[in-house]
């Protein structure tokens, strides 16, 4: 038996679940984010590989940014 208090859902599914109010209700203790993130930095990409990032970023239901971030960290971690 799975400790999770909730099964796995689809972005849809968890979209419908908290579209009602009585599901938008916080419990426990709030959970802090991580250390705010230090300044922006400006990275242009060409088109294709953009469009390419932007498509594995929404397939893992992520921002591009944090899709971006995950994949720097990785590669940090590999070559360390």
């Amino acid at each position: 038996m799975s400790s999770d208090p909730m099964p796995r859902m689809t972005p849809d599914e968890e979209n419908a679940y908290y579209a009602d109010p009585e599901h938008q209700r916080p419990t426990g203790a709030p959970i802090r984010r991580k250390a705010r993130m230090g300044a922006p930095v400006p990275i242009r990409f060409p088109e294709e590989l953009l469009a390419e990032v932007k498509r594995r970023a929404e397939a893992d239901d992520r921002s591009v940014s944090s899709w971006i971030r995950r994949a720097v960290e990785r590669e940090l971690q590999r070559t360390t």
